[in-house]
């Protein structure tokens, strides 16, 4: 069961999570995990090279869904009616953190370098350290922002530096925005529906969207029977990547808060890199390996306790 943002709260005590606050690891590993597996996909991304695009979003997202849903009935999570403010989060959940998400990175990379994106959209935890805590009237803690810009720098020398068109910018700015609601529009709804129903609404309320757009952009080619490659790839998305991932981000952000959370954003440029070492598809260069270690050292700046304020008996 996902901890409330009030338990987080009084965990964490405002001074910096505690060793000894029970969702602390657990939040930990989990956000680790959910980043480093999505950073895998670019090792899938080749076999699917040749399928139309938004059909194959919107397969992986139904299927990862379907994935979701068969878990809460062998767990026994009874679906929960969503007021209409729940509904209205879950759209625009599924609108900008899936559906968008998705269309603005496959167009940023039309007019801009993928490095150029992956770059741009690798600066969330500075947004995350800035808007989380505003989102919950409180100050940003200097530290964490500190930690996020650290962060940022790694996975950015991590993916590398690219040029790109100012429409390619702008596309991928929003993304950016996208990956940033990805996470703050889940806050409210977790508290309630627990990351499990979150996960799989918002999973399946993406595949009209992403359906629509492809039948715009690839008509009756929108979808097709995949190859046995092609199919292997969607499955590891639904499954992996969809499934897996957004559960375990999904809980760990009341665990962490979504400052603190945003900063394990860095593992993606990690999983890749560590994927392609496994599956022989790539060397890591002096860069990549600069910025996982500026990123494990933002991790570790972010993360630490704050030292608590002397206390002195009034006079």
């Amino acid at each position: 069961m996902s901890m409330t943002m009030d338990e987080t709260a009084q965990a964490t005590g405002r001074r910096g999570l505690s060793w000894a606050s029970p969702g602390r690891a657990r939040g930990a590993a989990g956000a680790a995990a959910a980043m480093f597996l999505v950073g895998t996909l670019t090792a899938v991304s080749p076999a699917l090279h040749h399928y139309p695009v938004y059909g194959g979003q919107a397969l992986r997202y139904a299927a990862g869904g379907l994935v979701l849903l068969l878990v809460m009935r062998a767990r026994g999570t009874p679906h929960l009616r969503l007021d209409r403010r729940e509904l209205a989060l879950v759209a625009l959940l599924a609108v900008t953190g899936l559906g968008a998400f998705n269309v603005f990175v496959i167009e940023a990379t039309r007019y801009a370098g993928p490095a150029t994106v992956g770059t741009i959209v690798a600066t969330v935890p500075i947004v995350l350290a800035l808007a989380g805590p505003l989102m919950e009237r409180r100050r940003p803690t200097p530290s964490i922002v500190l930690a996020a810009l650290v962060v940022a720098g790694g996975a950015a020398l991590a993916t590398g530096l690219g040029g790109g068109t100012p429409l390619g910018l702008l596309l991928a700015l929003g993304a950016l925005a996208c990956e940033v609601a990805f996470s703050l529009l889940a806050v409210p709804l977790l508290p309630r529906l627990g990351a499990m129903r979150v996960s799989a609404y918002a999973t399946l309320a993406a595949v009209p969207l992403l359906l629509v757009t492809g039948l715009v952009a690839d008509g009756r080619d929108a979808l097709r029977v995949p190859t046995v490659p092609e199919a292997a790839a969607l499955a590891y998305l639904a499954v992996v990547v969809t499934a897996v991932a957004f559960f375990c981000w999904y809980d760990a952000l009341p665990r962490l808060g979504p400052d603190r959370a945003g900063l394990f954003s860095g593992f993606l440029p990690i999983g890749a890199i560590v994927c392609g070492l496994v599956l022989g598809t790539g060397h890591p260069a002096p860069a990549d390996l600069l910025g996982a270690a500026l990123v494990i050292a933002g991790l570790l700046l972010g993360l630490r306790p704050r030292r608590p304020t002397p206390w002195a008996p009034a006079a």
